[in-house]
């Protein structure tokens, strides 16, 4: 694991160390353990490395063989020993490390060894005899990778914060960027918050030569739903699966542990890994004292039960308020999901125990575990009887009432109306993961910026844009599960656990989220994920008997903060002063009287901004620290000639 940067100056204009360095100064918490680069003429890349393979002789940059190709990469491999078995006795590797292992597939196999690949990764590979640049990003997009072309160069990095420093760039805010923000709490890749800026898509390689770049896909999520299997077999070969993949991450020569939350995804993950290992696994679990959220009891329950190390760090509002500037710092694009404060206090405290944990992610999207899912059923079902009632427009048309909970619950049914007025599961998926309807955009937006930016923009807009018409065969739930796995996982599910893990230099593995695994998820069918009103059927059976009775019966709660609440009182308070203190109100983007309307609502109870405000809090502390002043400490450093 480690961050990568580097920069294809073309035109024969040389690069030198000092750019390198500086760029990998920003990626310091990517890896803390080691730095290296390589220079060749008007081309040069380097890494910051967090040492979890072949401590000592894994460094990069790696070499080939032959000479011809140099790599450095961001990931873990955790295929590799099958790999170097198929690969045969040639090449002679030189190290233990998963990125020799990468490097020597693409020699022999090219575009092709993408796919044999499993795990997590962003890798750059340098061609000493074409001048030729890949970048690949894994299938999942769970490791991140920027790239700006400017001035008839191009610069890659982990983090955007590591163009920033490539001499006579330009980075201008991307107004789409602050639209898809407002929508849904992150930028829809692969653009990003600056006009100058891309992501390389997940399962994409982007190839740069000296005169041209161009783009390639080599893997995309594809439902293929098999009919005429037992539920017994669907549920061994699960629980075979899981097993399996689990064992696969676990590969390291460092200790590994588990993030573990009360939940059927990180449960099955922790038992897995229980019943793999040699000596107890550490498990980390995040608690909200007094809060209905708090999920510390039963995870406490189900870490006695399988024998784990329990971990629990209590977290209280007053200190995520506190602490909520640096969270963004984490993040080189604004972010409002709300589960990063907690993210990032669990990474921390594991930081201090384990270099690697194992995590959950996936699971919702794979076995179609989110409420929005379930709620998306029910919006097709009343969606015949809500047309014939000229779509209820009442309900959006009450008056404020005197109770908290009343306007919520009337805020609720008419965000339930609009729904069952879409027409598929891309539109249902888009109007699931909007933090803001129309209205509240509408009166938080300079009216110029809503004009140009906003207002044409509905879901039916973006569901066209990301879904294509080869993508239409499929029932409302498969499309609502395609819509979670290729747009929201990669834009901001991962991105979160990137970021916030990465910030305390901490590696965290998703074994449901190899690339093998999901092609065979997506071969379940819908029923036996979501049966009733129960979803991830399928993994809750196959785990049951591991775990204690009733474990997996719970109400889902979710990893997330309690928002609402705590936007009543100081925390509100903080993210007023931000919102005053960050100099938004000047540029253009959000209207002052509407924004100010919004705290008071909320505060009064009028409405439920509670996702909102901490959209504007974020947003107002990304804002203010724009130029972050990079971190250097002394390293071990090499050069590849």
């Amino acid at each position: 694991m480690c961050g990568i940067a580097g920069w294809y100056r073309r035109m024969g204009r040389p690069v030198t160390r000092e750019i390198f360095s500086r760029q990998c100064d920003r990626l310091l918490r990517r890896g803390p353990d080691d730095f290296g680069y390589l220079i060749d003429g008007d081309f040069g890349f380097g890494m910051r490395r967090l040492s979890i393979i072949d401590v000592e002789r894994g460094r990069q940059p790696i070499r080939s063989a032959d000479g011809r190709y140099s790599i450095v990469c961001n990931g873990e491999i955790v295929n590799h020993l099958d790999l170097r078995r198929e690969l045969g006795g040639k090449p002679a590797f030189r190290t233990r490390s998963d990125i020799e292992t990468l490097l020597a597939a693409y020699v022999k196999w090219g575009h092709e060894a993408w796919l044999r690949l499993e795990g997590m990764y962003a890798a750059a590979i340098w061609d000493h005899l074409t001048k030729t640049l890949t970048l690949a990003r894994d299938p999942l997009g769970i490791k991140p990778l920027f790239f700006s072309e400017q001035l008839g160069g191009l610069a890659f990095a982990s983090e955007i914060s590591a163009l920033r420093v490539v001499p006579g760039f330009q980075f201008d805010v991307d107004e789409r960027g602050i639209r898809d923000f407002f929508r849904f709490g992150h930028v829809l890749g692969p653009r990003s918050i600056f006009r100058q800026v891309r992501a390389v898509p997940p399962g994409h390689v982007v190839t740069v030569g000296a005169l041209g770049t161009a783009t390639r896909c080599f893997w995309k999520p594809q439902m293929r739903p098999q009919a005429g299997r037992s539920d017994r077999d669907w549920i061994e070969e699960t629980r075979h699966r899981v097993r399996a993949t689990v064992e696969k991450h676990m590969l390291s020569d460092v200790p590994v542990g588990v993030f573990l939350s009360s939940g059927v995804d990180s449960s099955a993950i922790a038992a897995s890994m229980a019943t793999i290992s040699t000596h107890p696994v550490k498990a980390f679990t995040a608690g909200f004292p007094g809060s209905k959220i708090d999920e510390t009891a039963a995870a406490s329950e189900i870490a006695r039960h399988i024998g784990l190390e329990h971990v629990v760090l209590p977290i209280v509002p007053e200190t995520a308020a506190e602490v909520l500037p640096a969270v963004q710092r984490s993040f080189d694009e604004p972010t409002a999901a709300n589960s990063a404060i907690p993210l990032w206090y669990l990474s921390r405290s594991a930081s201090q125990h384990v270099k690697v944990v194992l995590c959950g992610e996936g699971g919702d999207e794979l076995f179609l575990g989110y409420n929005r899912q379930r709620w998306a059923r029910r919006m097709a079902r009343w969606s015949t009887l809500v047309h014939a009632l000229g779509g209820l427009e009442f309900v959006g048309e009450i008056p404020d009432l005197p109770s908290r909970q009343l306007n919520y619950l009337r805020d609720h049914a008419d965000r339930f109306r609009r729904g069952a007025m879409l027409t598929n599961g891309y539109e249902r998926f888009f109007a699931a993961v909007t933090i803001t309807s129309d209205d509240v955009r509408k009166h938080i937006y300079d009216p110029e910026f809503y004009h140009l930016w906003d207002e044409p923009m509905s879901e039916a807009t973006f569901a066209a844009t990301y879904f294509t018409a080869k993508q239409q065969g499929l029932s409302e739930l498969e499309q609502l599960a395609l819509g979670d796995i290729a747009v929201h996982m990669p834009a901001s599910l991962l991105q979160r656990l990137d970021r916030s893990t990465m910030a305390w230099s901490l590696e965290a593995r998703v074994p449901f989220l190899s690339h093998q695994f999901v092609d065979w998820a997506l071969t379940m069918p819908t029923d036996m994920k979501l049966r009733g009103g129960v979803g991830k059927y399928a993994l809750r059976r196959a785990f049951e008997p591991l775990l204690p009775d009733g474990a997996l019966h719970r109400r889902k709660l979710g990893f997330q903060m309690p928002l609402a609440d705590w936007f009543v009182g100081s925390f509100n308070d903080f993210a007023r002063d931000a919102w005053q203190s960050s100099g938004l109100a000047s540029e253009g983007f959000l209207d002052a009287r509407g924004i100010e309307r919004t705290f008071e609502e909320h505060r009064k109870g009028i409405r439920n901004h509670g996702r909102l405000l901490y959209a504007i809090a974020m947003l107002s502390c990304w804002w203010r620290e724009q130029l972050p002043v990079p971190v250097t400490i002394p390293a071990r450093e090499r050069q590849i000639a």
